[in-house]
């Protein structure tokens, strides 16, 4: 006899939805997941993981380059085709088995299909009814977002999916925008060989401090990238298998292929949302537990809920909605304050991001602008990644740039950017200061080992100073 009464519901089988399901198991729930496509969604199979890949090649075979002694021994060029292989390996060739396979052992019940909310703690799958004793969980994720630029839409250019799923590269490519996506796939074609074109209607990474964006700029062009900037598209139109975009400056751009990565919007659309007194298509709107404002039981994590579209805060999120998710429907005390193990405090003003382009941008915390906005009383400290010790044993002729944004105040850090050859793995240490609120006297007690990238530590607080 099948099972339709579960503890709790999971519309969305991706990251996310997977960590609330987890959670709310070894809290001692009933977990029921529905998802309509692969098990592992979107992060798996067509963002995270297959971008990461397709970029890795080209950044492992320049940094090589970059190191007399392996300069000299590379004799070839980027296999281009080999980069498509390995990522077709790491994502399984778009098969979910072992994903579904992990689920069982987690004692987590799958539904493939589309799941539709049609009532309070209700969720129909095809023409069954499945019904949650304590709570439904959205995670649907969210979908590229196509402007209303005239002929676009008709012309079926790529979004993010077809990029990181194509099996060869493009002869020429042109990039509608301007953030992670564009820039990270810019990056990746660059090095296939592809030509690109970059159209970007503000700077490159306009959310960073402003020389992420100019440094990764330069990069791209010295790929062989063509980059527009302050630039709109005014129409696209397809002519002979090729696109044609005409722009706002008078400049026409004739491209191979085009891809849209002009932003996101939620994947909330045909789950019954009306039937609850909800906007179909809407963000939804949730408080620190990833409850559904108005709601005693409706819960939303990862991008649906628009706090923060990035997988790693999505699992975050997650883990906090599957834990207070058990709490409640058990009787147990919530923690949902401020830090509390039930709250996803660190989406306001501690949010680690890393752009995979080369160079990359590493960055957590706010901004100098976002920190100045948000009242703070801030220092801006920058220096030169390529004058420490441990850049010279890195790369010959390492260059990148640090920023420090202080809190004078409370003499604590609100954020950090890193650019430069493998930043990504240095953020975490300026997570662990912002989140731990550490102060800067007691931050000069932790020594970094000598010669590597992260005496970028001390030089930091050596530029700003010992605090009084």
């Amino acid at each position: 006899m099948t099972t339709t009464e579960y503890d709790l519901i999971v519309i969305g089988a991706g990251a996310v939805g997977e960590n609330v399901a987890d959670r709310a198991v070894q809290g001692g729930l009933t977990t029921l997941i529905v998802e309509a496509e692969l098990v592992g969604g979107e992060c798996s199979y067509w963002a995270c993981m297959p971008s990461k890949v397709l970029l890795r090649s080209g950044i492992a075979y320049r940094a090589a380059q970059k190191v007399g002694g392996a300069r000299e021994a590379i004799t070839g060029k980027l296999d281009v085709a080999a980069t498509f292989a390995r990522r077709n390996s790491i994502i399984h060739d778009w098969d979910d088995e072992s994903q579904v396979e992990w689920l069982k052992s987690a004692h987590i019940d799958l539904v493939r299909g589309h799941g539709v909310i049609t009532g309070v703690k209700e969720v129909t799958v095809g023409d069954t009814v499945y019904t949650a004793r304590h709570a439904v969980c959205v995670s649907t994720g969210s979908v590229a977002l196509l402007p209303d630029i005239p002929g676009l839409r008709d012309s079926k250019p790529w979004t993010s999916r077809d990029a990181t799923s194509a099996q060869t590269a493009p002869e020429s490519l042109a990039i509608i925008g301007g953030g992670v996506v564009a820039v990270e796939m810019a990056t990746a074609y660059a090095s296939f060989g592809t030509h690109v074109t970059l159209l970007s209607r503000r700077g490159l990474l306009s959310g960073q401090e402003p020389f992420a964006g100019e440094l990764v700029e330069a990069s791209l062009k010295e790929l062989g990238a063509t980059v527009h900037l302050k630039v709109e598209p005014t129409g696209v139109s397809k002519v002979d298998n090729s696109f044609v975009i005409e722009l706002d400056n008078g400049l026409t751009v004739t491209t191979a292929e085009l891809l849209v990565a002009t932003g996101r919007v939620p994947r909330s659309m045909d789950l019954g949302l009306e039937n609850i007194g909800l906007r179909s298509g809407d963000w939804l709107d949730v408080d620190d537990t990833m409850k559904v404002r108005g709601f005693e039981w409706l819960y939303a994590t990862g991008d649906v809920n628009h706090r923060a579209l990035l997988t790693h805060q999505g699992k975050y999120q997650a883990r906090a909605a599957g834990d207070v998710i058990a709490a409640r429907a058990l009787g147990k005390p919530v923690h949902d304050g401020k830090w509390g193990a039930h709250a996803a405090t660190a989406d306001h003003e501690v949010v680690p991001q890393v752009t995979f382009s080369d160079p990359e941008v590493a960055s957590v915390g706010l901004t100098a602008a976002a920190a100045a906005k948000a009242g703070y009383d801030i220092r801006v400290v920058d220096y030169e990644l390529g004058w420490l010790a441990g850049s010279s044993v890195q790369a010959d002729d390492y260059s990148g740039k640090a920023r420090m944004v202080v809190d004078e105040k409370r003499k604590v850090i609100l954020g950090v950017t890193f650019v430069g050859q493998d930043v990504s793995e240095m953020l975490q240490a300026a997570t662990f200061a912002i989140v731990g609120e550490i102060p800067l006297e007691r931050l000069w007690h932790g020594v970094p080992a000598y010669p590597t990238m992260n005496e970028i530590w001390l030089r930091l607080l050596e530029t700003y100073g010992r605090p009084d």
